[in-house]
This record gives structure tokens, C-alpha cells and sequence, in this order.
């Protein structure tokens, strides 16, 4: 009996420990599920933002500069060429100066008449001034100006002022001497027969060899006549 008595008043201590235990327990949490309550009502205070500083205005951006206005900052100065007597020897040479001045600056003209009417002002002496003065004739006595396209301006030009046969005139003076180097340098040699070959019409490569080195000063044709070939 006294065994049974000793072991029934252990199991009730150690169930009176075990409640105690469990009763800290809940206790605990009880006030911690109340604290997390607390915190969970109670409003939270709002914080004041500093104000947002307004964006600056867009910037514009530069206005386009004008093709022309571009064109023309980057465009080198041109000049034209010297007045124009009539000579047909100088007629191609004229021609073509102005009709690339024409090409390279055609924001300065609106049309074919102001075209014409700008070169005709470089018609100053000679047989140039004579044509363009009859030009201007015409125009009086039948109230229209006779040449209406610069196309129609070339071809009358072209029948007025350039040589009347530049191959015939090509082919004589290369059957002379009068095309020979003389003081001229190479180069300006060169050219110059280049030019009167185009006119003549000459193609055979020989024709044009010996031609060549028959118009070189003699020295020259000596020193190539020494130079090794091959």
C-alpha cells in the first residue's frame, strides 16, 4: 500500500508540474498575440514626402538650317571667265567654262532665258558683241527673243564661234611643226597634242607615237631614245 500511496503522489506532481508548464506557456503567447495586436490597430503615422520639384520645360531643339542657305556656306566662290570677243579659236574654251559655272551653281538662275542673258553680258567686243547685239535687234522688231532654251543657245553658239572645220585644222597643223614642243614643258606639250589628235580624229597608235616624238625638243628625244625599255 504505502508503494502504491508513494507513486500516485509522484504522477500528481509530476501532472501539477506539467499544468504549470503548460499554463507559462500560454501565458507567453497570449502576450505576445497581444503585443502583434497592438502593433496591427495602431495607426501608423504618415511620414510627409518632400515635394516632387517640377521638370524642366523640353528643350527645343535648333531649327533646321535651309539646304540653300547650307549649300552655299560650304560652296567654294566661284569665278567666271574673261569676256568673249568672238574668236573661234577661244569659242570651246568659253563655252565650256561658263556651261560648267552653269552646272555648278544652278540655284542662281530660274530659267533658260536668265541663262542666256548672263553669258550674252560677256559678250563685250568683236563678233560677240555684234551677235548679241543682233540678238536684241531681233527681239525689238518681233517682240520675242530668238533664242528660247539654252540647248537652242549651244547649237547657235556653237556654229557661230567654234572653228568652221577642227579637224582639218587639227590634221594641218600636225602635219607641220607649228605644234612642235618649243619653250613649252612636257606636260603643256602634252596636252595641247592630246587635244589636236582628239580634233584630228587620229587613233593608230603608232601614228600618234611617232608624232609625239617627232614635235619634242631634241634633247628630250634623245633622253628617251637612251631610256631601257622592257
Amino acid at each position: 500500500m504505502g508503494y502504491l500511496q508513494h507513486h500516485l503522489q509522484e504522477l500528481t506532481e509530476r501532472q501539477n508540474a506539467l499544468e504549470h508548464t503548460i499554463n507559462a506557456t500560454l501565458a507567453g503567447l497570449m502576450a505576445q498575440l497581444q503585443q502583434l495586436t497592438q502593433l496591427i490597430t495602431t495607426p501608423v503615422p504618415t511620414v510627409a514626402l518632400p515635394p516632387i520639384p517640377p521638370s524642366p520645360p523640353p528643350v527645343s531643339p535648333p531649327p533646321p538650317v535651309p539646304a540653300a542657305l547650307s549649300k552655299q556656306q560650304t560652296r567654294p566662290k566661284l569665278s567666271s571667265s574673261p569676256d568673249f570677243s568672238g574668236e573661234r579659236s577661244s569659242g570651246r574654251a568659253f563655252l565650256n567654262s561658263y556651261t560648267l559655272y552653269l552646272r555648278l551653281a544652278p540655284e542662281q538662275f530660274t530659267c533658260d532665258e536668265e541663262k542666256i542673258f548672263w553669258t550674252l553680258t560677256f559678250f563685250k567686243d568683236g563678233r560677240a558683241a555684234k551677235w548679241s547685239k543682233n540678238l536684241f535687234h531681233q527681239e525689238v522688231d518681233t517682240g520675242i527673243f530668238p533664242i528660247q532654251s539654252w540647248v537652242d543657245f549651244e547649237q547657235q553658239f556653237r556654229s557661230q564661234f567654234f572653228p568652221v572645220n577642227a579637224e582639218a585644222d587639227a590634221i594641218n597643223t600636225l602635219e607641220g611643226s607649228s605644234y612642235y614642243q618649243g619653250n613649252r614643258t612636257v606636260d603643256d606639250y602634252l596636252d595641247s597634242f592630246l587635244i589636236l589628235a582628239s580634233d584630228a580624229g587620229y587613233t593608230d597608235p603608232w601614228t600618234l607615237v611617232v608624232k609625239f616624238r617627232r614635235g619634242l625638243k631634241l634633247n628630250v628625244q634623245s633622253q628617251i631614245a637612251t631610256m631601257p625599255f622592257g
